[in-house]
């Protein structure tokens, strides 16, 4: 799953459309529709859009062996 995917899915299950998450996050729907259908948010918007959402962002890398290291925000 994309971030793009992913963003998608957690405006849904929130019941926020692109919109109001763009409201929120301060840009043009237009400007975060483009990025969101081409994948290219910058690392740090997540996180604004998990304070929009008041959802927690976890970000973790995966090892082999099945080791994860996490970074919560």
């Amino acid at each position: 799953m994309t971030t793009s995917d992913l963003v998608e899915k957690l405006s849904e299950t929130q019941n926020i459309g692109v919109s109001e998450l763009t409201r929120r996050i301060g840009q043009s729907r237009q400007y975060f529709s483009k990025r969101l259908k081409g994948n290219t948010l910058p690392i740090e918007e997540p996180k604004e859009i998990a304070d929009a959402l008041d959802v927690t962002l976890e970000q973790s890398f995966a090892l082999s062996g099945g080791t994860q290291l996490k970074n919560e925000n």
